[in-house]
């Protein structure tokens, strides 16, 4: 399962205050992050459990990210009926980062990990000025409100 992020604002979030947040819910992550001269492009955000949470970077202006992002906004653009599917749109063909994701395939404590996807993708989604989209879940605003259910 992946968790997307669609930032428009180009300020990187920084790991330190993501790992902060997650401390502050209660959430034992032990962070590691590597970068360039444009700032982070992997993380990992390890569990108590032993799993963990990977995270990739990626920049509009420096990474081939449009056809991705066309095709979110497809999917979007089919969701008519829904007051959300619009602006929505708008907001991901505005992307000027995309930060993922990635549930890991193993942890033994899988409420732990869910609560982090969530809790992470929220913070990011917040610091980016952008909404995320969970697999299988929907759109969701940096607040954790749902915009837009996925079928």
């Amino acid at each position: 399962m992946w968790y997307r992020v669609f930032g428009s604002s180009q300020t990187e979030p920084a790991p330190a205050g993501l790992a902060e947040h997650l401390h502050a819910l209660g959430l034992a992550v032990e962070p590691h992050f590597r970068g360039d001269d444009l700032g982070w492009t992997e993380g990992a955000l390890r569990l108590p459990s032993g799993a963990v949470v990977q995270l990739s970077r990626y920049l509009t202006k420096e990474d081939d990210l449009r056809d991705d992002l066309n095709a979110h906004a497809a999917e979007l653009e089919t969701m008519e009926g829904n007051p959300h599917a619009t602006q929505l749109m708008e907001r991901v063909i505005q992307t000027q980062q995309l930060i993922t994701l990635r549930k890991p395939t193993e942890g033994s404590d899988e409420a732990v990990v869910d609560r982090t996807l969530e809790e992470a993708a929220r913070f990011l989604a917040s610091a980016t000025i952008g909404v995320y989209q969970a697999d299988s879940r929907g759109w969701f605003a940096a607040s954790g409100e749902l915009l837009v259910r996925e079928q």
